[in-house]
């Protein structure tokens, strides 16, 4: 008895893009029927489409941003924001410092281990430490890059 409705609901869809409204409708016998036009009182509309179903595409205004922000979002003053970002561009200036240090540490331990022919899968560990400091800076120097 229900797949009968569906069959009838589905072999309707396609004709939704071109009726304006699809009705579903209940006969006296409790038999199902879907329309595009209402036959009786007790059709209920199950698809409705506008003329133009796909609304038309919204123009950004001059200057919006992509996100903007919600109403009552605190906003950050602009002489505020430039010393957070000075502050930021300082701390990995400094950052950066600190790795470069420590690069010249773990290069100067390796050469140390080289030196005194420290079997090879004992460099492995040296080597790490050289390359993790390495890809640190080149991070930092990123991080720096997009900042300024």
């Amino acid at each position: 008895m229900t797949r009968r409705p569906l069959a009838l609901l589905i072999a309707l869809l396609p004709l939704a893009a071109s009726a304006q409204v699809i009705y579903k409708c209940t006969d006296a016998s409790g038999g199902t029927v879907i329309s595009n036009a209402r036959v009786e009182k007790n059709c209920k509309a199950i698809v409705s489409a506008s003329e133009n179903p796909q609304p038309a595409p919204v123009k950004p205004r001059a200057g919006a941003t992509a996100n903007p922000s919600p109403a009552g979002f605190p906003r950050v003053q602009e002489d505020t924001q430039k010393a957070r970002d000075g502050d930021r561009r300082h701390i990995l200036e400094q950052e950066l410092a600190g790795e470069q240090r420590n690069l010249q540490q773990a290069k100067k331990e390796l050469a140390e281990q080289e030196a005194a022919r420290t079997p090879p899968d004992r460099l492995v560990a040296y080597r790490e430490r050289v390359g993790q400091h390495e890809r640190n800076i080149q991070a930092i120097q990123k991080e720096l890059a997009v900042s300024r």
